[in-house]
């Protein structure tokens, strides 16, 4: 089950592509944006993430910080990161403790049995830690809406200012 709006969001502690670890709670105070991907140098996973590094500029002037979240290693996301100048940390969630609490974990991706990758989801939180924005891709190759998610940021910041 994916987690709903309004509740809290799962905290995690992530490695990152340059193997530093990321935990949600030291986000407070930010609006966070958490791109849930597959798999690294895959086309619509590259096409998204490069989505989000064009619009890293926009989302950080309101003060959101953008995290990719995969279950490939550290390694393999450093290389796709460099490989697309991306500008925000990719974290890796290779023991799926994230996908799983964020309920996106898909099994038997690809067809491949026993293999679980993460489900193509876009998690909004607030900056007190609250799920404000949540949508799962129906299937793998449909990418977010990107101006949902920036409506959503915008609306965090325009309450936060209020």
């Amino acid at each position: 089950m994916t987690v709903a709006l309004g509740s809290p969001a799962p905290n995690f502690d992530l490695f990152d592509n340059a193997r530093q670890r990321v935990s949600l709670d030291a986000q407070r105070g930010k609006t966070v944006v958490l791109a849930f991907f597959p798999a690294a140098f895959t086309a619509v996973c590259e096409k998204e993430l490069c989505s989000f590094r064009d619009s890293l500029s926009a989302l950080n002037d309101l003060n959101a910080a953008v995290f990719g979240v995969s279950v490939d290693a550290p390694f393999a996301n450093k290389a796709f990161a460099d490989k697309n100048g991306l500008n925000f940390p990719l974290l890796s969630d290779y023991a799926r403790e994230a996908v799983r609490a964020y309920g996106v974990a898909h099994d038997d991706f690809a067809g491949l049995p026993g293999y679980t990758a993460a489900k193509r989801s876009v998690f909004v939180i607030d900056p007190e830690g609250v799920v404000r924005y949540a949508w799962v891709a129906p299937n793998p190759g449909v990418e977010p809406n990107y101006d949902e998610v920036k409506a959503a940021v915008t609306k965090i910041g325009a309450a936060a200012a209020s």
